[in-house]
C-alpha cells in the first residue's frame, strides 16, 4: 500500500515537469554556491586554523525523493531549504562557535539547528546547520538558483568522518533485534571519536597557553640582556657595578625553604601544568615561584618524567625534556641575577643536549654580564658553531671582543650580524663607536 501511495504522489507531482524546472537553474545554481563559497573562505581567513571550505549541490535524485517525502509528510508546495549546501570542517571544537559567529555577522541566519542525537540511528551524529539567505546582490549576478537559501554545516574533522561513515553504515542498514553487538560497537566508536575531539582541543589549548607564556618569557629575558650589557656601551654613568653587588646579595637568599609551603597544593600536578605555572609566574616576575616550580619538575624520578611526557620514546628524549627544563629554570635565575645558577643550569642545558645552541647562546649571555669576557666569546662561538644564523649572537660576541680591546674582531662580528640584520639599531650604534676606536689607533 506505501508504494501506491508513492506511484500516487509521483504522478500527482508530476516528475518530469520538477525535473525541468529543477534543469532550468542549473547553471546559476553553481555559480551561486560557488560564490558563496568564495566569500566564506575570505571570512574564514579570520581564524588561526584553516577550516575546510567543501560545497554541494543536492542531484535530482535525491531532490525529488525529498519532495515526495514531504508530500507524504502532508507538506503542500514543498519548499527544498538545502537544495544548495555548504560544509565547512573544523580542527578543533573551539573553532565551530567562532566559525558560527563569523557566518552570523556577514550573512542572514534565517534558521539554526545543532544536530546531537544519539538513537542508534545517529550514533552521536553532531553538526551545526544553519540556513542562510542568499544575499539580493548574488542573485542578481547569476540568476535565481531554484532556491533562496543555502544551508550550511559546521563540524570537526572527528564529526565529518564520524557522519560519512555513519552513513554508508546505519542510513543505508536496517537494524534487527539481533544487532545489539554492533550498535554497543558503533557506539564505542561514537564515545571514542568525542573523547579524542576533547583531547585535540586540551592539546590545542595548552599549546597556545604555553607559547603565550614562552614568547613574555623571551621578550622579558631579552630586555634584561638589554640592560645588564648594552649599558656598558651606552649610558654615560655605568652602574652596574653596584648593581651587581646588590644582585650578589640577593642571590645568597635561600629559596626553597621560603617557598615549599605555597606550593604544597600543586604537589600531585602533571609537568603540563608545573611548567605553565613556572612560565606563568616568570611572566609575572615572580621568579622564585618560577625556579620553584622547575626545580619540582627535575626533582621529578626520572620515570615519572617520562611516564608525563616521553609518550614512549627512548631515553634520549628524556635528556631533551631535562634539557628544555634546566634552559627554563636558568633564564629564571638570570632573571633575578642569580648569575651562577645560571651559569649552571645552561651548562647542564648543554650537557643532555650537546646542539642546544640557544642554552650556549644564554650562558655567554651571563658571562658577559658578570664580565668574564673570555668566557662569554668561547660561548658565543660555540653557539654560533651549531647555528650561524644569530645576528645577536654575533652582536653579543662583537661587544665581548670590544671589551677585551679587540676592535677588529668587534668591528667584523658587528657588521656580519647588520648583514643578518640590517634594522638593529643597537647594532648600527655600536659599529659607530668601534669606529671611533679604530681611528683613534
Amino acid at each position: 500500500m506505501k508504494n501506491n501511495v508513492n506511484d500516487s504522489l509521483i504522478s500527482l507531482a508530476d516528475k518530469n515537469s520538477i525535473q525541468k524546472e529543477y534543469e532550468k537553474c542549473s547553471e546559476a545554481r553553481h555559480l551561486v554556491v560557488n560564490e558563496i563559497k568564495e566569500q566564506i573562505d575570505n571570512i574564514l581567513t579570520a581564524l588561526d586554523s584553516n577550516p575546510v571550505v567543501n560545497c554541494r549541490i543536492k542531484n535530482f535524485p535525491s531532490y525529488f525523493n525529498k519532495y515526495i517525502r514531504s508530500l507524504r509528510d502532508g507538506v503542500k508546495n514543498p519548499v527544498i531549504t538545502d537544495l544548495l549546501g555548504i560544509r565547512i570542517i573544523c580542527p578543533f571544537i573551539e573553532d565551530l562557535a567562532a566559525t558560527e559567529d563569523l557566518i552570523k555577522i556577514n550573512f542572514n541566519v534565517v534558521e539554526r539547528d545543532v544536530k546531537g542525537h544519539y538513537s542508534f540511528k545517529e550514533f552521536g551524529y553532531e553538526s551545526t546547520h544553519l540556513l542562510i539567505t542568499i544575499p539580493k546582490a548574488i542573485i542578481n549576478k547569476h540568476g535565481y538558483p531554484g532556491t533562496k537559501t543555502i544551508e550550511i554545516q559546521i563540524r570537526t574533522i572527528l564529526q565529518d568522518a564520524w557522519a560519512e561513515v555513519e552513513h554508508e553504515l546505519v542510513y543505508k542498514v536496517e537494524f534487527s533485534p539481533f544487532d545489539e553487538p554492533m550498535k554497543r560497537k558503533l557506539a564505542a566508536v561514537n564515545a571514542s571519536l568525542s573523547l579524542a575531539d576533547i583531547i585535540f582541543q586540551e592539546i590545542r589549548s595548552y599549546q597556545r597557553n604555553y607559547s603565550k607564556q614562552i614568547g613574555k618569557r623571551r621578550e622579558s629575558f631579552f630586555q634584561k640582556i638589554e640592560e645588564s650589557i648594552d649599558d656598558l656601551l651606552f649610558m654615560e654613568d655605568h652602574n652596574l657595578n653596584s648593581n651587581l653587588k646588590d644582585n650578589t646579595a640577593r642571590a645568597n637568599t635561600s629559596i626553597k625553604d621560603e617557598y615549599d609551603n605555597d606550593f604544597n597544593i600543586i604537589d600531585n600536578s602533571n609537568i603540563d601544568d608545573l611548567l605553565v605555572n613556572a612560565l606563568s609566574a616568570h611572566n609575572q616576575n615572580r621568579f622564585n615561584d618560577a625556579i620553584s616550580q622547575y626545580t619540582k619538575i627535575l626533582d621529578m624520578k626520572k620515570p615519572t618524567i617520562t611516564d608525563y611526557l616521553k609518550s614512549g620514546e627512548d631515553s634520549r628524549s628524556d635528556d631533551m625534556i631535562r634539557a628544555i627544563i634546566y634552559k627554563h629554570r636558568g633564564m629564571a635565575y638570570f632573571a633575578c641575577s642569580q648569575y651562577n645558577d645560571a651559569i649552571s643550569d645552561f651548562t647542564s642545558s648543554l650537557e643532555l643536549d650537546s646542539q642546544s645552541y640557544k642554552a650556549a647562546y644564554y650562558r655567554g649571555v651571563v658571562h658577559s654580564v658578570i664580565k668574564q669576557y673570555s668566557r662569554a666569546i668561547d660561548d658565543y662561538t660555540l653557539s654560533l658553531s651549531l647555528n650561524p644564523y644569530q645576528p645577536f649572537c654575533l652582536f653579543r660576541r662583537g661587544q665581548a671582543y670590544y671589551h677585551m680591546g679587540d676592535y677588529p674582531q668587534g668591528l667584523s662580528d658587528c657588521e656580519n650580524s647588520l648583514s643578518l640584520e640590517p634594522n638593529n639599531k643597537s647594532a648600527v650604534k655600536f659599529k659607530k663607536i668601534l669606529h671611533e676606536k679604530l681611528r683613534m689607533f
